[in-house]
C-alpha cells in the first residue's frame, strides 16, 4: 500500500470511529436530557393554559400526550445510558490513536516501509469492532452529525475525504425531511387559495 492510500485508509476509518463515538455520545445525550425536556415543556405549557387559553384545547393536550409518549421511548434507553457513554469514550480514544497514526504516517519519508503503520490500523480497526452499541436512539444520527463536523477537530481527516457541505455536513435523512416539509407547506397553501 502506498503512502498515499494508507494515509487514506486512517482517515476513512477515523471517520467511521469519530462517527461512531459521537452517535454513541448524541444517543448518551437525547437519553440523559429529553425526559426532563419533556417534562418542563408539558409543564410550562400546563401553567400557562391556566391563564391563557388557546393553550387550552384538544390540538395542545394531543400534543403533551405525543411529547409523554416520546418520553416513554426515550426511556427505554435509560437502562444503557451508561454503556452509551463509556462506548462513546472508547471510540474517542481510538479516534485520537487513528489521528496521531495518520500524523506519523504523514511524517515518513516515501520510500519508508509502512508495514508496521499498516499493522497499527488494523489493530485499531480490530479494536474498533470488538465492542459497539448498536442499537441508537431516534435522530441520534442527526445530533451526531452536528457533533461531529461542528463540534470535533476533524481537519486532519478533511484533508483526505475534502467534506462538502450538502454531501457530507448534512444528514442526508435531514434534506430530505426539509423538502418533504417545504412540499408540504406549499400544497397546503395551495389547497387553502
Amino acid at each position: 500500500m502506498t503512502k498515499e492510500g494508507l494515509l487514506r485508509s486512517i482517515a476513512e476509518t477515523g471517520y467511521n470511529v469519530g462517527i461512531g463515538a459521537k452517535k454513541n455520545f448524541a444517543t448518551h445525550d437525547i437519553v440523559q436530557k429529553a425526559p426532563g425536556l419533556i417534562g418542563f415543556i408539558s409543564l410550562a405549557v400546563g401553567v400557562f393554559a391556566l391563564i391563557y387559553d388557546p393553550l387550552n384545547s384538544k390540538w395542545v393536550a394531543a400534543a403533551l400526550v405525543l411529547l409523554g409518549i416520546a418520553s416513554l421511548y426515550v426511556t427505554q434507553y435509560d437502562h444503557d445510558k451508561v454503556a452509551y457513554g463509556e462506548e462513546g469514550e472508547r471510540l474517542t480514544v481510538l479516534f485520537y490513536q487513528l489521528r496521531d497514526l495518520y500524523r506519523d504516517v504523514q511524517a515518513t519519508v516515501d520510500n519508508e516501509d509502512l508495514a508496521a503503520y499498516r499493522q497499527r490500523l488494523d489493530d485499531l480497526r480490530d479494536e474498533v469492532t470488538s465492542s459497539n452499541q448498536s442499537k441508537q436512539i431516534l435522530f441520534s444520527d442527526w445530533y451526531a452529525h452536528y457533533k461531529f463536523f461542528w463540534q470535533h477537530q476533524i481537519e486532519w481527516i478533511d484533508e483526505q475525504k475534502q467534506f462538502t457541505f450538502w454531501r457530507d455536513k448534512v444528514p442526508l435523512s435531514f434534506s430530505l425531511a426539509c423538502l418533504v416539509a417545504l412540499i408540504s407547506i406549499i400544497v397546503g397553501a395551495i389547497i387553502h387559495l
